[in-house]
């Protein structure tokens, strides 16, 4: 599958749904890797790098499994970050 041709909804409704996959307490072996990977392929360069270290270190270690990871990077990427550096808008007039 490929993220990057994914709106920034679609992206937050995958980002819901690995992080109710992560809940699930007896896959945490099998699905940190996977995590990882996944949110590599969500967010590319430097943060999804980071995004995915965290991602598998906070899927494979015991009672962290309620953190929404997947869903605090779509938030930082497009909240925190399109505040941060907002887009201007041309406006046209006929």
């Amino acid at each position: 599958m490929n993220f990057d041709t994914l709106s920034k909804n679609k992206k937050l409704a995958f980002s819901i749904l690995f992080d109710a996959i992560g809940m699930i307490t007896f896959i945490d072996i099998i699905w940190a890797p996977i995590s990882g990977y996944l949110m590599t392929k969500m967010y590319k360069g430097r943060m999804g790098k980071i995004g995915g270290i965290i991602s598998f270190v906070e899927e494979i270690m015991p009672g962290f499994d309620i953190i929404p990871t997947f869903t605090i990077m779509w938030f930082y990427n497009y909240v925190y970050l399109a505040k941060k550096n907002p887009q201007p808008q041309i406006v046209e007039i006929d």
